[in-house]
């Protein structure tokens, strides 16, 4: 049922039973699109009352060998591997969700439209994540994507300078939307916000030799400016003005237009894929 890499890293993990106990949950996830620990034990083929089938599935579930570091990074270790070749340009997607009442931190790579969880965290709180827990989900990465060129995507919850000066003393690329009050200055003129640049529908800019932030501020990157005629056959509000330090326009917006795998894997684990009700128990 698992495919054959799966397979592989999982049985240098698990024991045969629970190996076998996880490719039933597997299968059960797909048949019942649900998550709920009592729901898939209420369908456990186990020849035993429900309470002992849902005490197995939790017994496998809290084992230190199902952590995300030692289960899932080996993994996508090996498929990025398969998929991309040292020094390829990978995509990932900084994100952040609330799911019921989960606030769920997702770190992903953008394949195929789509994006492949990497890393992920639950908040202990509710709206965005500060600089300690956003270095927090990108640093166990920068390990095992050392020889890849790695372009970070943030919309504007991560707008932050002292994200994008970290990124850059870890030698990344990164396109991160700015909010319109955001302050810049160009060389030689006094700060202004970017709702004051005179942008219109279909207009193009990229920024250079500025500063970006009165407090704080970050001078190494550009602002790419892009305001698209229509999107998704409307006119969008604002442009989006993103902070980076890829060496054009034309590649800051080809980068960020990649977020939208991100919204919609989002979009397939919720509306479309399985019943969240219990997502923090499953996916720890």
């Amino acid at each position: 049922m698992l495919p054959e890499l799966y397979r592989i890293h999982l049985s240098s993990q698990l024991s045969q039973a629970q190996l076998l106990t996880l490719e039933i949950l597997v299968w059960l996830l797909q048949v019942h699109k649900d998550v709920r620990i009592e729901r898939l034990a209420a369908h456990f083929p186990l020849p035993v009352k429900y309470e002992s089938r849902r005490r197995h599935i939790q017994r496998l579930l809290i084992l230190r060998a199902m952590s995300v570091t030692l289960i899932w990074l080996p993994l996508i270790e090996s498929l990025i591997k398969l998929k991309f070749k040292p020094g390829t340009r990978l995509y990932l997607a900084l994100d952040r969700t609330q799911w019921k009442n989960n606030n769920l931190f997702v770190l992903a790579i953008i394949f195929s439209k789509r994006a492949i969880p990497i890393y992920w965290q639950f908040l202990e709180k509710k709206g965005g994540s500060n600089l300690a827990q956003q270095q927090a989900l990108i640093r166990p990465l920068l390990r095992f994507l050392k020889n890849y060129e790695i372009v970070l995507i943030g919309d504007r919850e991560f707008h932050s300078v002292e994200l994008a000066k970290w990124l850059k003393s870890k030698k990344l690329l990164f396109v991160l939307r700015q909010k319109k009050d955001t302050y810049l200055q160009l060389k030689g003129q006094p700060y202004q916000r970017l709702d004051s640049l005179e942008i219109v529908p279909g207009v193009k800019r990229y920024l250079t030799g500025l500063k970006v932030r009165k407090v704080k501020g970050f001078g190494q990157g550009a602002i790419a400016i892009y305001w698209k005629r229509k999107y998704r056959g409307r006119i969008e509000d604002e442009p989006w003005y993103l902070l980076t330090n890829l060496p054009n326009l034309s590649e800051a917006v080809k980068a960020y237009k990649k977020r939208v795998g991100i919204e919609a894997m989002f979009k397939d684990c919720k509306s479309g894929g399985y019943n969240e009700g219990r997502l923090k128990s499953f996916c720890r």
